[in-house]
């Protein structure tokens, strides 16, 4: 492997520790922050980032007119509604529940692009569907059976995994003409807009900085830089130099990354159960990516999948 390809990888690993991270930081952002207020913090910061970024190395495309709806539909599901369900359902849930719910993303965007694109799903694709949801089971159930998190958090978790395939639907019908960070910088931006009524309606009123810690207001801060800033551009490189399919099995690292450093910061109980459940989805999510990089090699074309959220 030459040294430029190793510190691709790298930098992909990199990014999917930070995003791991990200779960966590969350936590501690909500001991100061309301949702809604880290959404909108978080929001701003990465726009600089995400604009600047494409704007240094040319890739921001002019939006046609005749696309703007489907910008704006793109943005209302992810990531107005997405976090709306990630933020309030991560304060009632922990954060590496939280972290496997959201891995189950790229299971469930095939079978959208099935009914809505009559893409082609492979055995693979429903393997690791039943066994990635049988990991879930495992980490939310506790031994008598019973839900061990709030169901209305996790609900709220799926919710926005709906709202990330809802997204990636939309986002099919631009990939062509719009470079992948065009499309994250304009819809953090149109979602920007979306979430700033709410905040001044919901939040300024119980926004008290005097009250804000400095853990708090750093992990706002990170969620910005690098939860949607500098991952994002990570992630870019890896997509652009090792093509998505390669890409995006390194995903499988965040729910891992997330439970050891809630096990180590936030002091997270960490049954076996809960344990093996994380890996049967890591498994699970690998064995239905196996069909990803097959049509990779055999058409020298990434296959469609959901672009990295944020």
């Amino acid at each position: 492997m030459s040294k430029s390809r190793a510190g691709v990888y790298f930098l992909v690993i990199l990014a999917m520790i930070f995003w791991g991270f990200s779960f966590v930081t969350f936590k501690i952002a909500n001991e100061s922050f309301r949702p809604i207020t880290i959404v909108t913090f978080r929001l701003f910061v990465s726009i600089f980032f995400l604009f600047g970024f494409a704007w240094s190395f040319k890739r921001l495309n002019k939006i046609k007119k005749k696309d703007q709806k489907w910008f704006l539909l793109m943005a209302l599901v992810e990531p107005f509604f997405y976090f709306l369900g990630e933020a309030y359902g991560l304060t009632m849930v922990t954060a590496t529940i939280g972290a496997v719910i959201i891995s189950t993303i790229p299971l469930i965007v095939p079978f959208g692009a099935y009914y809505l694109y009559k893409e082609k799903l492979s055995t693979m694709n429903y393997l690791g569907l039943v066994i990635s949801f049988g990991g879930v089971l495992m980490v939310v159930l506790n031994k008598s059976g019973g839900l061990a998190a709030n169901p209305l958090g996790i609900l709220l978790m799926f919710v926005a995994v709906l709202s990330a395939v809802s997204y990636t639907l939309v986002v099919k019908r631009l990939a062509d003409d719009y470079t992948p960070i065009t499309i994250t910088a304009y819809q953090s931006l149109y979602g920007l807009l979306m979430f700033i009524p709410l905040f001044l309606i919901l939040e300024v009123p119980h926004l008290d900085f005097s009250q804000v810690s400095t853990p708090s207001f750093l992990a706002v801060t990170y969620l910005g830089v690098f939860g949607s800033g500098i991952c994002f551009i990570f992630m870019a490189i890896g997509i652009r130099e090792l093509g998505a399919a390669k890409s995006n099995i390194f995903v499988n690292l965040i729910p891992v990354v997330t439970a050891i450093l809630s096990f180590f910061l936030l002091k997270e109980a960490m049954p076996l159960l809960k344990v093996l459940g994380i890996f049967i989805v890591i498994l699970g999510l690998l064995l239905s990516q196996i069909s990803s990089l097959r049509m990779n090699r055999l058409s020298r074309k990434d296959p469609f999948r959901h672009i990295p959220n944020l």
